[in-house]
């Protein structure tokens, strides 16, 4: 890679400079960079890395740092997914409980849940 091509900026990076220093240029001074913006400096940061994003976009490493962390931790962090109970009408169930003393339940379930069968035997056992 030669000189002239080593400080040459990518295409994208080139733009995303374009438009921070044209914002920059007719903005009210104290105004907050507004959400977009935020956004192109996230993917600019993790397609260039977030220091080269930061020094060419003109932006502090660690605010910047931040907003890609927590851009990518919502699809990562999530370890508990909750599903809802299924209603399967095609589920269909015969079973028959008996103890030692000769006393027996015959039932047969249809689109039952797998929680109603423990219920179910709790319920028996402890009748007797």
């Amino acid at each position: 890679m030669g000189v002239s091509e080593r400080g040459r900026l990518p295409v994208d990076l080139a733009r995303g400079r374009s438009r921070f220093q044209a914002w920059r240029a007719r903005r009210q001074p104290g105004s907050r960079i507004p959400q977009a913006f935020w956004t192109l400096a996230v993917g600019l940061a993790k397609l260039h890395g977030v220091a080269r994003a930061a020094t060419v976009l003109g932006l502090d490493y660690y605010s910047l740092q931040k907003r890609v962390q927590s851009a990518v931790e919502p699809a990562t962090s999530s370890a508990f997914v909750e599903l809802p109970p299924s209603m399967t009408l095609d589920k269909q169930c015969v079973f028959e409980l008996a103890d030692g003393a000769g006393a027996t339940m015959r039932v047969q379930l249809v689109g039952y849940d797998v929680a109603d069968l423990g219920t179910l035997s709790r319920s028996f056992w402890k009748a007797l």
